[in-house]
């Protein structure tokens, strides 16, 4: 009888249900399709080839399926496949920053309602957010293919029905405006900016990216594959993810009484004193950084809010 040796990924958030890796037996159960694509690596491990975007999916799909109740969901051929492990850390990340405003409570239900720019094809964090804390959302892309495919995810699965709803940012040079109204009440924006700053640059890192995961599949891999997919809008924007991140705190500061916490992933360590200037430029009451780990990198959490001391004090969850 051999005994399975289970090593704990510390570096995730302690309520991240991904801490302690994946139980492979679970998931095929859950979804038979990720068989196919399970194997035994050379340290007795079982994996998959996360070069192979299907693989990726049906792990996707067999996550979401045995940890967070989602029975239908799907995205496009070459849209972005969102690694589930990272994507909920950002959630978990979330729920402290709002209960260090919230007397070290979380605070769930419906009511808590957070804004996902950029939701994408794949609509993870709107999905995990309502699972683990019954949060509602708003979900904005420039991409109607995108929206579309959201919309479909969310009709397949009644539960999300009255949690996500969804916007067209029918101007793609901006963020929140069109979004957000005078009326809006959220409790975080939620944000993972593209990274690239060309199409070229993305192609160059997908290239890399892929070859060191070539000590996984042991195959010679000809030409670049994003792994995990991606559309244009979603892996690059003219100035990068600096400028993006930058454009967003300009015009966060336009709905300073609209959102308590802004926040957005910051990939890139060197980007951080900029943004920090930036911030102070628009008179940000209270910024906070918060690291975490996204697969084999560190990133972080920018966040930052406009409420003074006694207006994060009475505001309602």
């Amino acid at each position: 009888m051999t005994t399975k040796t289970i090593t704990e990924k510390t570096n995730l958030h302690p309520r991240n249900p991904h801490r302690f890796g994946y139980d492979f037996n679970q998931l095929i159960a859950s979804n038979p399709e990720l068989k196919a694509f399970v194997f035994t690596n050379e340290y007795g491990t079982e994996t998959i080839d996360f070069s192979i975007p299907e693989a990726v999916k049906a792990l996707n799909n067999s996550l979401l399926i045995s940890e967070y109740g989602i029975q239908n969901w799907d995205i496009p051929k070459d849209y972005l496949c969102a690694p589930i492990p990272g994507r909920a850390d950002y959630i978990h990340y979330i729920a402290d920053l709002l209960a260090s405003s919230n007397n070290g409570i979380i605070p769930e239900g419906e009511t808590v309602q957070g804004l996902d720019i950029g939701i994408g094809s794949n609509c993870i964090y709107p999905i995990i957010g309502n699972s683990v804390y019954n949060w509602s959302f708003v979900g904005t892309d420039i991409d109607e293919n995108a929206i579309q495919n959201c919309k479909k995810i969310i009709e397949n699965n009644p539960q999300l029905i009255d949690a996500i709803s969804l916007q067209l940012q029918v101007e793609s040079r901006f963020i929140f405006k069109n979004i957000i109204t005078q009326e809006d009440k959220f409790a975080f924006t939620i944000c993972n900016p593209p990274f690239h700053s060309s199409a070229a640059e993305a192609t160059k890192s997908s290239l890399r990216k892929v070859n060191n995961l070539e000590t996984i599949s042991k195959e010679k891999i000809i030409k670049p594959i994003l792994n995990f997919g991606g559309q244009n809008a979603e892996l690059w924007c003219e100035g990068g993810e600096l400028g993006f991140i930058t454009q967003m705190i300009f015009e966060s500061a336009k709905y300073p009484l609209q959102c308590f916490w802004f926040t957005t992933l910051v990939s890139k360590k060197e980007n951080l004193s900029s943004l920090y200037k930036t911030l102070n430029k628009v008179s940000a009451v209270e910024v906070k950084t918060i690291a975490m780990a996204q697969g084999q990198k560190t990133s972080r959490i920018v966040a930052w809010t406009f409420l003074s001391e006694a207006q994060q004090k009475s505001w309602k969850f």
